[in-house]
């Protein structure tokens, strides 16, 4: 699925956003990095078109922008290239310059470990944009009659827990707390484990009440949470 576009209402405050992703990403980084996020939202700024995902110019403009020569920009094209930063769209041919798109997408999750550096309000805003995971298709099959299984109470426990945090805010679940594992319950604290020390530490501090209030009825005497890596 695509990036949520950046356009119709709050359009100004979503560029703001993904600049400001750009720019925190480059600041926590070496000089190479910094020059080269700048030469990206330079070219943003000044030509991209957010609502076609176009960005027309040529080698000698591109130079002429990045105070560079020629050859500097093709090396540099090159590398955002192989990043898939940016992509070509339409090859530039017969006098017409080349149309790039910008993998608006990508740059979010390759400057998300950034994010908490402006502060809690901007991960959770910034985190609308992203795209929300689609929906795995399930294809039933029918080998005969199944073999019993045993059940895990605690882990269909769980599952009705993250029906319910989806059923009540699908957009922060998906981008969020589908990532998360039930591991057990520890004292009268839920123990969930997250893929990232970035997810966790943001689930625990900003998501913990919310994800306790539903996990109550599964999980009675529950008063605390623990997220893991």
């Amino acid at each position: 699925m695509a990036i949520r576009k950046p356009v119709g209402q709050g359009a100004s405050s979503k560029k703001y956003d993904i600049l400001t992703a750009l720019s925190v990403h480059g600041l926590s980084a070496d000089k190479h990095v910094q020059r080269q996020v700048l030469r990206i939202i330079a070219l943003i700024t000044s030509r991209y078109n957010w609502r076609g995902d176009e960005l027309s110019m040529g080698h000698k403009e591109i130079a002429r922008l990045w105070a560079v020569d020629p050859r500097t920009v093709k090396r540099e094209m090159a590398k955002l290239r192989d990043k898939n930063w940016i992509v070509v769209k339409r090859q530039g041919a017969r006098g017409r310059v080349s149309t790039y798109g910008i993998n608006l997408d990508l740059i979010l999750k390759d400057t998300q470990e950034q994010w908490p550096n402006v502060g809690p309000d901007f991960v959770e805003r910034a985190g609308g944009l992203l795209p929300a995971p689609a929906s795995p298709k399930i294809v039933k099959v029918d080998f005969g009659k199944p073999q019993p299984k045993p059940i895990d109470i605690r882990k269909g426990s769980w599952s009705d827990v993250c029906a319910s945090l989806r059923a009540i805010d699908p957009v922060r679940f998906e981008n969020w707390l589908a990532r998360l594992d039930f591991k057990m319950i520890d004292d009268a604290v839920l123990v969930l484990t997250a893929p990232s020390s970035f997810i966790a530490q943001y689930v625990q501090t900003h998501l913990s009440d919310f994800i306790l209030k539903q996990a109550s009825g599964a999980y009675p005497g529950v008063k605390s949470l623990r997220v893991e890596t």
